[in-house]
């Protein structure tokens, strides 16, 4: 088939449907000649029409650019760019190569990662790192799909707009928390059926969702592991694989026609925001699905592997990643294909907000240097772009590189504090040195955000989705990740857990009661903490992973959340619930100026410490324990929390005020959490708190 084409324009990139056809138009600085490949269905190996761009009529600067007239909203299709062939000086340009287009707002197909074909050198030759493939890829890779923006009944959405103060984030995978059959959805696993978990949601008090990557990723990246107990390949199920940054992911669809995906995201989006709930992204700028050297021709590397990825001697990929390649992110072209990008899910998709995985990737210059500058570099461009400005933009403030930057970021950027779940583990474990670093964190983490506007940048979090659950943080001391096919050599060795005994699953009723107390200690530490508190999805229900404390490839029983009803989920998701709720009620819990334990001041900070005597904290080495107050003026409501990780009781006195308790992590439900509308009101003098264990107070009266 011969279509009628046109010069077309060079923006925007991407495919722009329109009444008269598409215009398609994609980046390469240094390929010679581009070749636009139209098919009539995903399986199709065989182009209905290939087009071939001229150079002189189809190019402006370093973008090609073709509009084809009568086509349609759904058109599949694929790039080939022909250019230099020297791997050991960054061109890996390989016509037979069917290239996905970076900018393509939906794709279709897998990508077949034992297929020789997929791969621009020859994997059987003895010099595959300068050999030639002529394999077409065409029969082992996804399509991309052209899309119409649609317009969505947004017209009477209210987007919740919570400030990060107000803010409760729940970390969660599309697909793990609907594909268990005890989820009971109708549409597991998929975007649609994440809707069905809204009432939990709302019930548990969450104001914000951080859903894992929903990009279109390689599901087959890596292709080598292998589950010793099923004997089967394991799939990416993370989703840290990117391929297409505009293209929500197409196994997350229900309905699996072409681009269909994108408007199933759309009500999925609607819902949440009808529920108040925000949404916001984990996005992967920092690396994509093509691996290394190695690794498989798909996107960037055909279009412009010299531009796209950080390039060490001889055409070798940087990986400060880990990952086997590094987005070159602080290059104009990756810079405005990222820009593009958020502003594409935020206005035509209309999520709240991002969170950017290993995040200082993107602070880095092409040579892979920590860019000091403020006012230059990526990060600043995205914090002060006019459409992004106000959304939330939360940091991974690390890579695999070695690069720590929490606290180091622009202002306007949130941050996981680190720094938070670290002090708060140890402290809980009994550790030497650990009073005055909780009591850091407690107050807002000054040390690490003092040039941050105010506490809420600091997002604390106990556990997330890389780690041990929660549950498995109370009742592993080893990782068990043997079913990832590594003979358990992944995940991170220190956990700072504990077992209390026995490792695993136990029926102790001593050592179960032990496990849940600890993690209520956790969560009610994080909850009472100055900054934005964030929970790992299924924390709440009492989740494992049997100990597999790197579950990326674990598509199965082992990630997704069992809803089953069991007496420890329901206790759990009482305890969390109500201290949500505490949260939630009273701005006390939620203050966000930054104070110093040591040099806080009650009456302009809002927070006073007290170890087993009022104002008189021990934070020498071998001290286990303090006590806090936290208010919200004079006349507002006081709570006092005291925190025993020491191995007896211990007595703290009270400062003289009608107390109530209203949480003790020491006692069975229903006493471990009773609202203050029922709470006995008290005048002790003294209070004695259980090893291991938290008790918090609140007094809505004045000083006696």
């Amino acid at each position: 088939m011969n279509h009628v084409t046109t010069p077309g324009h060079p923006t925007p990139l991407g495919a722009t449907v329109s009444a008269e056809g598409i215009n398609f138009a994609v980046y390469s600085q240094n390929a010679k000649q581009a070749f636009l490949d139209l098919f009539d269905a995903p399986d199709d190996i065989e182009p209905s029409d290939r087009i071939t761009l001229d150079p002189k009529r189809n190019r402006t600067g370093d973008i090609w650019h073709i509009h084809v007239q009568g086509l349609k909203s759904g058109q599949l299709y694929g790039w080939r760019m022909d250019g230099p062939y020297k791997p050991l000086i960054g061109h890996r340009f390989n016509p037979h190569k069917l290239l996905l287009d970076p900018y393509a707002h939906a794709v279709i197909g897998e990508f077949d990662m034992f297929d020789d074909a997929l791969y621009a050198f020859d994997r059987h030759s003895s010099l595959k790192d300068i050999s030639y493939s002529h394999l077409d890829s065409a029969r082992a890779t996804a399509k991309s799909v052209a899309v119409q923006r649609a317009p969505m009944d947004w017209d009477h959405e209210l987007r919740p707009r919570y400030a990060l103060s107000e803010s409760v984030i729940y970390e969660c995978h599309v697909k793990g928390m609907t594909a268990h059959p005890s989820a009971m959805s109708t549409k597991p696993g998929t975007f649609l059926g994440l809707i069905d978990k809204i009432p939990h949601l709302k019930s548990l008090g969450i104001t914000t969702i951080e859903l894992l990557p929903i990009a279109q990723f390689n599901e087959l990246e890596p292709p080598t592991l292998i589950d010793p107990v099923t004997k089967q390949i394991n799939r990416n199920y993370w989703g840290y694989a990117t391929l297409g940054f505009f293209a929500p992911h197409q196994g997350y669809a229900y309905d699996r026609t072409p681009g269909a995906v994108v408007s199933e995201f759309r009500q999925m989006v609607r819902a949440f925001h009808e529920a108040q709930i925000e949404v916001i992204l984990d996005v992967v700028f920092n690396h994509s699905g093509e691996g290394g050297e190695h690794g498989p021709s798909i996107a960037f590397k055909g279009f412009d592997n010299a531009v796209y990825y950080m390039l060490e001697k001889r055409g070798k990929y940087a990986n400060y990643t880990g990952c086997g390649n590094t987005m070159n992110c602080n290059h104009p072209a990756m810079k405005h294909l990222i820009i593009e990008c958020l502003r594409y899910w935020l206005v035509e998709m209309h999520v709240d907000g991002f969170r950017f995985d290993l995040a200082t990737i993107l602070g880095r210059s092409n040579k892979g240097e920590w860019i000091n500058d403020p006012n230059l570099g990526l990060l600043s461009d995205i914090a002060d772009d006019p459409v992004l400005r106000g959304c939330k933009l939360i940091a991974e403030a690390w890579d695999a590189g070695g690069l720590y930057k929490v606290g180091g970021f622009p202002k306007a950027w949130a941050e996981w504090n680190g720094k938070f779940r670290d002090d708060a583990r140890r402290f809980w474990l009994g550790y030497d040195n650990t009073a005055l670093p909780l009591a850091r964190r407690i107050a807002g983490s000054k040390d690490a955000f003092a040039d941050k506007p105010n506490a809420a940048q600091s997002i604390n979090f106990i556990t997330a989705h890389d780690g041990f659950t929660l549950r498995d943080l109370c009742s592993y001391l080893h990782k068990h990740n043997e079913r990832n096919g590594e003979q358990n050599r992944d995940g991170m060795e220190d956990n700072t857990s504990t077992n209390f005994g026995v490792e695993g699953e136990t029926d102790d009723p001593v050592i179960m009661r032990k496990r849940i107390q600890r993690a209520k200690n956790l969560i009610a530490t994080l909850f009472v903490s100055r900054g934005t508190p964030m929970m790992l999805g299924g924390d709440e229900i009492w989740r494992t992973q049997c100990g597999n404390n790197n579950g990326f490839c674990q598509d199965n029983e082992v990630s997704w959340v069992n809803w089953e009803k069991t007496p420890q989920a329901a206790e759990m998701l009482n305890f969390c619930s109500k201290m949500i709720a505490l949260r939630n009620r009273f701005k006390a819990l939620r203050y966000t100026m930054f104070a110093d334990p040591k040099t806080c001041h009650p009456k302009t900070d809002n927070i006073r410490f007290h170890g087993i005597h009022i104002d008189k904290p021990d934070w020498n080495s071998y001290s286990h324990s303090f006590a806090f107050e936290l208010y919200d003026g004079a006349l507002g409501p006081r709570f006092y929390v005291a925190m025993n990780a020491w191995k007896e009781p211990l007595e703290f006195d009270l400062p003289k005020r009608l107390w109530q308790v209203i949480a003790d992590t020491s006692k069975a439900p229903p006493f471990d959490m009773i609202a203050p509308e029922v709470a006995p009101i008290h005048q002790p003098s003294r209070l004695t708190v259980m090893p291991d264990s938290v008790i918090i107070l609140i007094s809505f009266g004045c000083a006696k």
